[in-house]
């Protein structure tokens, strides 16, 4: 499942429209989970599940090394989250995190940034619809559930 790196609700709009059968991973901002919190992410993923039901989604929170953040966002229900292998409090947030059927990745996966683009622009547009055609290097060729 091809990466989309999300910081609006148009943009996760966006890679829904766009996205085909195999559905597409929305992946928020490197550490937005722990600089703007697992709410809005939670939220804005939410409404754009609503405005695309028939689309395959899954969804990963960022929280760079902020072992805090990303334990909330595990109590709070997030299925996905990333979280710095190297962060000392690693194996305790993915074992957390396991208790409750969530996976914890240790660096993020490849992705198309929208923050780069202009989707009112019918190359950025085309741009995108090329990145989810892929066939590689997408990170899962069927992601965990979310």
């Amino acid at each position: 499942m091809p990466a989309v790196v999300i910081h609006a609700l148009a943009q996760a709009d966006a890679a829904l429209a766009a996205a085909g059968p195999r559905g597409v991973l929305l992946l928020s901002a490197h550490g937005a989970g722990a600089f703007a919190g697992h709410r809005w992410f939670v939220t804005m993923v939410a409404e754009a599940r609503r405005r695309h039901p028939a689309v395959a989604c899954a969804a990963a929170l960022d929280c760079a090394d902020a072992a805090g953040s990303a334990l909330a966002a595990v109590r709070a229900g997030v299925g996905i989250i990333v979280l710095d292998g190297a962060c000392p409090a690693f194996a305790a947030v993915a074992a957390a995190a396991a208790e409750v059927g969530a996976h914890i990745l240790p660096s993020r996966p490849v992705a198309f940034d929208l923050g780069q683009t202009d989707l009112r622009r019918r190359d950025d547009r085309a741009a995108l619809a090329d990145w989810l055609a892929m066939e590689a290097p997408h990170a899962w060729a069927t992601p965990p559930p979310s």
